[in-house]
């Protein structure tokens, strides 16, 4: 197996379904495989019929388990890389094509906007965005681009345990500490500075695209129509919130 895609999911039912629609319609090559690990949704998620899908459990209730879940998943993953990232991403192919092609120790992505229809199919239109909650300050400033983000990669599965994967004691160190990613990327980087590993070449990085939300739609819990986990984000630790609070 080349590839594992990993996605830890909280109570994103909808969301969920036209994942499944997306993939299906894809069709996937046959060194890719899906893990889906449901950190505690309610009601546990159906499982779909969907070639090298797989759907684990946590059976966690606490809040912000998400590295605890990643972990699992990447204990169960067969492939050479495993590809991680959240269930408010949407992975077109030719992501998963750069996946299968890589010889580095890890690949970021860049990250744009956009949205699953009903039928599983991806649209950037503006209006759309519109609403899904997307301000029309935000797209006057970058359109549909944003920045990268740490919980977005493609890593060797034996680099990511070399690196310890995802501490699974922080969840109660309040949003964004208790995700790991910023202190996972360090323990990255300094692999990286150390010559230990390499990186594939930022110019060359494919596309996620990623549901609006958060702090995009004005409000870093923004929850559009419900469809995602409604784990409040409001924290002294997040710099959008305290941004927001000392304006």
């Amino acid at each position: 197996m080349k590839v594992s895609i990993i996605i830890a999911i909280l109570n994103s039912h909808e969301i969920v379904r036209r994942q499944y629609l997306h993939f299906a319609r894809m069709g996937l090559p046959d060194d890719v495989e899906i893990i889906f690990v449901d950190d505690g949704s309610h009601p546990p998620l159906e499982p779909p019929k969907i070639k090298n899908f797989t759907m684990l459990y946590t059976y966690d209730k606490r809040q912000w388990t998400t590295g605890i879940a990643r972990n699992i998943g990447a204990r169960h993953a067969k492939g050479e890389y495993l590809l991680m990232t959240d269930i408010d991403y949407i992975i077109p192919r030719a992501a998963i094509e750069s996946a299968r092609n890589l010889t580095e120790n890890k690949m970021g992505f860049r990250r744009e906007f956009g949205v699953l229809d009903e039928h599983g199919n991806l649209t950037q239109d503006l209006d759309v965005l519109r609403k899904w909650g997307l301000t029309e300050d935000r797209i006057k400033s970058r359109g549909t681009k944003l920045a990268p983000h740490p919980n977005n990669f493609v890593m060797k599965a034996d680099t990511f345990w070399e690196l310890g994967g995802y501490r699974e004691n922080r969840m109660n160190e309040g949003y964004p500490k208790c995700t790991d990613d910023g202190a996972f990327k360090m323990r990255w980087t300094k692999l990286l500075d150390s010559g230990g590993a390499t990186i594939q070449d930022a110019n060359l990085r494919p596309t996620l695209y990623m549901f609006p939300g958060g702090q995009y739609c004005g409000d870093v819990d923004y929850n559009p129509y419900d469809m995602f986990h409604n784990l409040t984000r409001k924290t002294k630790e997040n710099y959008w919130y305290a941004k927001n609070m000392s304006n």
